[in-house]
């Protein structure tokens, strides 16, 4: 058997095990990047698997791209007018939460690992950032609906944070292998790549959104592949000209997620299917690389530090960086809570291993420690602690009678005359208002659900339906 026939058996393989066990993380209450981990470690080197792998190089740029599409997919499913009302408080926590969170974790490591203060520093930069795949997997789980702003607000920011972990990572390794660096340099660093970031991924969005409604391509297939191409480019892109590609990914996904496009419904779904592959792929691999023997050394200390972050470091940020919102006391301790570590802190601990740090392998083994307990005990308690909180959202009333009523009163129908401005057109292209919905086309003798690209035909016979009879009104005159 080749080495590749050998590769794609054992990747194969431990696909179709992660699927298979990721039906316990409902059983069990656990994460899924639990699972997923788990699987990794098991089929690594300590593990009955023996499957060796060391290569941080390989698994930072697994972890990497993983990443890029995972946040796409997260800002895909977050509309703008969602995160609106919460925009400064998550960009706050975002920002000065997490250089927070990075000084006291990393004052309290460097005391109890008796290492550097430098060197406690990078460990609390690694670890600062709470992470986009852990939060948005758990809060978009059915089990897991939280009340008011509280969703949008924690994923705004575990989508948003990892900028400033990662110019705090790489500088604090700068500072320690070349200590004559220019600390104040932080600040603009910081600024560029915010600013960067945030127009590469509003450009990004937008000129995806025109290329897909312009396109017009023939094969429905071929659209996934020009949004994995938006995708890299806009990572890519950003990432060369000095900016944060993870920013970039996520605000290009919210500007395409509150626009409309053609076959919106069918992208959507394939990037949500792409994000849990990269997801597998990312926690699999990050799980091969630790060695599960040599986090036994640790236990004692990153058990500490994960106390520490959870009940003090996370805490004392939340409340610090939310003292001017109108949140109340119980909303920031839910906040608090939620501050989950995931991927990104372990990829960030690749970080000190290529740059060949003396202290890289212990950073590594802590922050992967840290990283597990982290999603053990907040990820399986967050619905409990919300409901002690009272932060559960009320679940949605039956929409039945209303929909009924609703569909009686303001439901439409037009025959398209051969003068219609609409014929030849796509639906995408009428604009219509969007509290309007064209739900149903009679053609030929035909029925069928339309999508954006659809062309509208002289004759067609198409079904509207709208809030309001005046909007109605409106699409009648468009139509006609």
């Amino acid at each position: 058997m080749s080495s590749i026939e050998l590769l794609l058996l054992i990747a194969g393989g431990l696909l179709i095990i992660s699927v298979l066990a990721s039906k316990l993380s409902g059983l069990l209450g656990l994460p899924a990047l639990v699972i997923f981990l788990a699987i990794g470690m098991l089929a690594g080197s300590d593990g009955p698997g023996g499957i060796y792998f060391d290569n941080a190089a390989l698994a930072q740029a697994v972890g990497v791209t993983a990443l890029a599409f995972i946040m796409f997919a997260g800002g895909l499913d977050t509309p703008l007018q969602r995160i609106k009302p919460v925009a400064t408080a998550g960009l706050v926590l975002a920002t000065m939460g997490v250089a927070m969170t990075a000084a006291a974790i990393g004052l309290f490591a460097a005391w109890v690992l008796d290492v550097p203060l430098a060197v406690g520093l990078l460990m609390g930069a690694v670890v600062s950032s709470t992470d986009a795949a852990a939060v948005f997997s758990i809060l978009r789980s059915k089990a897991t609906r939280l009340a008011g702003d509280m969703e949008a607000l924690l994923e705004l920011e575990s989508g948003s944070n990892d900028p400033m972990a990662v110019i705090l990572t790489v500088a604090l390794i700068n500072l320690i292998t070349n200590p004559e660096t220019a600390v104040l340099g932080l600040l603009g660093t910081l600024v560029v790549q915010l600013g960067l970031g945030a127009l590469g991924g509003y450009l990004f969005g937008r000129v995806g959104v025109a290329v897909i409604n312009g396109l017009r391509l023939q094969q429905e297939g071929l659209y996934p592949v020009v949004t994995i191409a938006l995708v890299a480019l806009a990572y890519g892109g950003t990432q060369v000209i000095g900016g944060s590609g993870f920013l970039a990914v996520y605000i290009a996904g919210i500007i395409m997620g509150s626009s409309d496009f053609i076959h919106k419904n069918s992208l959507v779904r394939f990037h949500d299917g792409l994000a849990w592959l990269m997801q597998i792929a990312m926690f699999l691999t990050l799980g091969l690389l630790v060695f599960p023997s040599q986090l036994v050394a640790v236990a004692g200390a990153s058990l500490a530090i994960a106390a520490f972050l959870i009940l003090v470091a996370r805490p004392l940020a939340v409340f610090v960086g939310l003292s001017f919102t109108r949140h109340t006391r119980r909303e920031k301790l839910l906040v608090s809570w939620v501050g989950l570590r995931g991927a990104t802190p372990i990829i960030l601990a690749t970080f000190p291993l290529l740059a060949g740090l003396p202290e890289a392998q212990l950073i590594f083994n802590v922050v992967f420690f840290v990283v597990l307990t982290s999603v053990l005990i907040q990820g399986t308690t967050i619905p409990q602690v919300a409901r002690r909180l009272g932060l559960i959202a009320a679940p949605p009333e039956s929409i039945a009678p209303s929909l009924r009523e609703h569909i009686g009163e303001h439901l439409l129908e037009i025959e398209l005359p051969a003068g219609s401005a609409a014929v030849g057109k796509r639906i995408i292209d009428l604009r219509l208002p969007p509290q309007a919905l064209l739900v149903l086309i009679a053609r030929d003798g035909q029925h069928f659900v339309p999508t954006g690209s659809t062309e509208l035909r002289a004759g067609d016979h198409v079904l509207i339906t709208a809030e309001q009879n005046e909007l109605a009104e409106q699409v009648r005159q468009k139509l006609q």
